[in-house]
């Protein structure tokens, strides 16, 4: 894998603040990036995209009190996880971890609180969305959708994730809607700007 890759994604970064929507954006292009960095043209997504490129060191730890964590030492990004957790929820969260090291130089620019997010809620948000992005590309979603693999489980089992990261990918690519009264107003209104300004063919 190209030694650069790290400076290749952080290069898709503006170094100024974000609206939530262009960082999602942004995370889309650089988990779509990576893939195609990595020669990653099929579902599953192999941790070896993450695991592989230079200078990053994952480690499973037990017990271990959160998901996950990153680090930077000795001259190295070390991503913990938690090796109790499914292996599912750990790929998610290698994933999650990976975008962090990638807004690092970031991280205190591009997310400034605004009056419903934090700072910290939006970086996660937004990592989360990288995560997701990665695992279950729009395009390889929409087109096993369009073969017919649609039902909720088949495609954890197809993406090798989470149902719950399964049903997150539907709504945020707009192959299923949940109804108003399930989200408050303000959910609502995101998921419906995010079909119209985020969701590409």
């Amino acid at each position: 894998m190209n030694r650069g890759v790290l400076a290749i994604m952080r290069g898709l970064m503006p170094n100024r603040p974000l609206s939530q929507l262009e960082a999602m954006r942004i995370a889309e292009l650089q988990a779509m990036r990576l893939l195609e960095i990595s020669g990653c043209d099929h579902a599953p997504v192999p941790d070896r995209v993450v695991t592989k490129v230079p200078k990053i060191l994952v480690k499973r730890l037990t017990p271990w009190p959160v998901s996950g964590a990153t680090d930077w030492a000795k001259g190295t990004w070390v991503i913990a996880l938690n090796g109790n957790e499914s292996r599912r929820r750990q790929r998610f969260t290698l994933a999650h971890e990976f975008k962090h090291i990638l807004d690092y130089r970031y991280i205190d620019i591009a997310y400034p609180a605004t009056s419903s997010m934090s700072h910290h809620e939006r970086a996660e948000a937004v990592c989360d969305y990288f995560a997701g992005c990665l695992l279950v590309p729009r395009r390889w979603l929409k087109a096993a959708w369009g073969n017919g693999v649609q039902q909720p489980r088949a495609l954890a089992d197809t993406f090798d994730v989470s149902s719950a990261a399964i049903q997150t990918r539907l709504l945020q690519t707009g192959l299923t809607f949940q109804t108003e009264r399930c989200l408050d107003s303000a959910q609502f209104r995101f998921h419906r700007r995010s079909e119209l300004l985020i969701a590409t063919t």
